[in-house]
């Protein structure tokens, strides 16, 4: 199951998706993407592992992302910068195992681990972390 948590982008618009090239060797109809920084067209893959309880600060990416959750349940809030500091944008949104969330890229929003979770993250080009205030 797919939750989409970004109306702004979705499997079909995120950046993750673009720049995959045929390879030699391999089956017709096979396309990849390889990793970032080896190819400057590239994605960065994270598998990622967080303990129940904790969480990341508002922050954004300079790329989209994708986070697929193999394991655990986690929340997302999304954030809009106002003149008095941040604000919600909307309501919490929740992925349990099994569901994919796509972010754009600058879009502000925080992570908390609500269970033990283990997550494969994509970061279209090269990943950064900037902390919002």
């Amino acid at each position: 199951m797919t939750k989409d948590i970004n109306k702004e982008v979705t499997s079909e618009t995120s950046a993750v998706w673009d720049n995959h090239v045929s390879t030699a060797d391999t089956p017709a109809g096979f396309t990849v993407r390889t990793s970032y920084p080896t190819n400057p067209d590239g994605a960065e893959v994270m598998l990622e592992r967080w303990e129940a309880g904790t969480e990341e600060p508002p922050h954004s990416h300079p790329g989209d992302d994708m986070t697929i959750v193999v394991e655990g349940k986690m929340s997302i809030q999304f954030y809009i910068q106002s003149a008095d500091g941040l604000i919600h944008d909307g309501e919490k949104v929740i992925l349990n195992k099994g569901e994919t969330g796509y972010i754009k890229a600058g879009r502000i929003h925080d992570a908390k681990y609500i269970d033990e979770c283990k997550l494969v993250y994509v970061h279209d080009k090269a990943f950064g972390f900037t902390v919002e205030n």
